[in-house]
């Protein structure tokens, strides 16, 4: 299993060093910034697992970039974490009521931020549970390289085995094909792009065998997303 990413925002350089050395201590990968704005295009050339995100920043406030990220479909569905100075119950609500799954207030311990970057990401993703991939009716079984759908073994490949896997891990989030191709074949892959399409198409006849509903969301000009909800 990858270390998980985090994108840290935070313009206190203190602050942010302490946090990004208790992290690291704990196995997590982290990315930094002091700025919203260039937050946001961390998160579009590789996106994180979780946002920790300070509500003053510089050039863009942090409200607005939570705002902003729960806007765009690829980004929407991104864990965050607010983290603010301000501990009036109307700053908290208007952070949550704008799209952060935690609120905290300064000042905290780098222990009480990493348990709730860790409850989060528990129920965010899955994948950090253990060897085991859970989605409706969908089990993977990481370590021994098997799938079942409704209790029905499904073969795959071993390209449909990571496609299926990445999607597994981050439920009802909005790939495009090139986040897709980055996740799944890196960085160094000379593939056409449009190969990808293939690859889910194989994936589709796969899970979906024996009369199965699809439950891979094509979304137009977006991208692909495993969601329960396009099962109709």
């Amino acid at each position: 299993m990858s270390k998980p990413h985090i994108l840290l925002v935070e313009d206190d350089a203190a602050l942010a060093e302490l946090i990004t050395f208790h992290f690291e201590k704990q196995d997590f990968r982290i990315s930094q910034t002091p700025d919203g704005e260039e937050a946001l295009l961390i998160v579009t050339e590789q996106q994180p697992d979780i946002v920790v995100l300070d509500w003053m920043i510089d050039n863009l406030s942090g409200i607005e970039v939570c705002r902003r990220l729960r806007r765009n479909n690829e980004t929407a569905n991104i864990p965050i974490i607010m983290m603010s100075a301000r501990g009036e119950e109307e700053d908290r609500i208007r952070g949550l009521d704008i799209g952060a799954d935690d609120y905290l207030t300064k000042p905290f311990s780098p222990r009480e931020l990493i348990a709730r970057v860790n409850a989060v990401l528990r129920r965010m993703r899955p994948a950090l549970a253990g060897g085991t991939l859970v989605y409706a009716d969908i089990e993977m079984d990481t370590v021994g390289y098997k799938v079942k759908r409704g209790g029905k073994t499904v073969p795959l490949g071993p390209t449909e085995f990571r496609l299926l896997r990445h999607f597994l891990e981050h439920p009802g989030w909005v790939f495009s094909r090139e986040r897709l191709l980055d996740a799944v074949w890196g960085n160094d892959s000379d593939i056409e792009i449009r190969t990808i399409d293939v690859h889910i198409r194989r994936l589709r006849k796969a899970i979906n065998a024996n009369g199965k509903s699809d439950i891979i969301r094509t979304v137009r000009s977006a991208g692909y997303a495993l969601d329960s909800e396009s099962i109709g």
